[in-house]
């Protein structure tokens, strides 16, 4: 059989490896033989191609998943809205709800007061911060880039004007709340939606500088933290179009637990009940299936 090669969403070519679609399909959450059925039917459809063209056989990651998404939204929904969560991210961006907002929400999970959008004044210059976050422990300071490709990479260019920039703010101290003394930067976060450079990482180690992306650091990175504290955002529902999606976020509601609390926003957008129940149930199974999981690691 030919080789089969998929073009990557930064225009390379890799051969493809079997192995990655099925751990991203095992993290979605999806049945052992629902995760079969659909690796099954991607191989086969690729063998195709690659017997149909006769030489190199490329395929388009992006259809990749589209197919694999499409099959898992037929036979768990729950596993699809998961499945997608890292191109869910993406849509918060261009919506009117920036993704800074979404970054204060992972911090405040973790316990910390957030600001976003607040000008700071260092030793030298003023200072645009993106997420300022406090507790009685620790003042952290974050930039957050976000790209509008999943391709999109924040290199090592950007993690040395950042750390310049915290370099500076590091000299002052800063108050918020009256109940703590004012007390100097503790950490400075570069986050993006994306992923880092190898020549960023390397760098941030060695500096101190703190780094959070889709996939880093292990463990704790944003994919991590979204299911640890069920911050999943309402882009990632497959039971609602982008219009109703825009629409919530339009009102300021960006996460699923947010929709507990804001029931009636959806029935005066005019979203049908038949919709409204599915979204909901949509959700109530993904946080069920989360907390199962999470029984099932811890023993219970």
């Amino acid at each position: 059989m030919n080789p089969i090669f998929v073009k990557k969403s930064d225009g390379t070519d890799e051969e493809f490896d079997i192995m990655k679609l099925k751990e991203s399909l095992v993290r979605s959450g999806a049945q052992p033989t629902i995760i079969d059925k659909i690796i099954r039917t991607i191989t086969e459809d690729l063998k195709c191609k690659s017997a149909r063209l006769g030489n190199k056989a490329v395929c388009d990651v992006t259809s990749i998943y589209k197919q694999a998404f499409s099959m898992l939204k037929k036979m768990s929904v729950s596993a699809a809205a998961r499945y997608s969560l890292r191109r869910s991210i993406m849509e918060i961006g261009p919506t009117g709800f920036p993704f800074e907002e979404f970054v204060a929400e992972l911090f405040k999970a973790q316990g910390f007061n957030t600001l976003t959008d607040q000008m700071v004044l260092g030793k030298c210059v003023p200072h645009e911060v993106d997420v300022v976050a406090w507790n009685k422990r620790k003042l952290l300071m974050a930039e957050v880039k976000y790209h509008n490709e999943l391709a999109g990479k924040t290199d090592l260019k950007v993690a040395l004007y950042v750390k310049a920039r915290f370099d500076d703010l590091s000299q002052n101290k800063y108050q918020y709340t009256e109940d703590t003394p004012a007390r100097k930067l503790d950490e400075g976060w570069l986050v993006t939606n994306t992923k880092f450079t190898e020549t960023a990482i390397t760098y941030a180690e060695c500096s101190n500088l703190k780094l959070l992306s889709w996939n880093y650091p292990q463990n704790e990175n944003i994919l991590d933290l979204i299911e640890r504290y069920k911050l999943h955002p309402v882009t990632c529902l497959t039971s609602l179009t982008s219009a109703d999606k825009k629409a919530l976020i339009g009102r300021k509601i960006m996460l699923c637990k947010d929709l507990y609390e804001r029931k009636d926003d959806m029935k005066q957008l005019g979203i049908s009940p038949a919709k409204i129940f599915k979204a909901y149930s949509e959700i109530g199974t993904i946080f069920e299936e989360l907390e199962g999981v999470k029984r099932a690691v811890e023993g219970v």
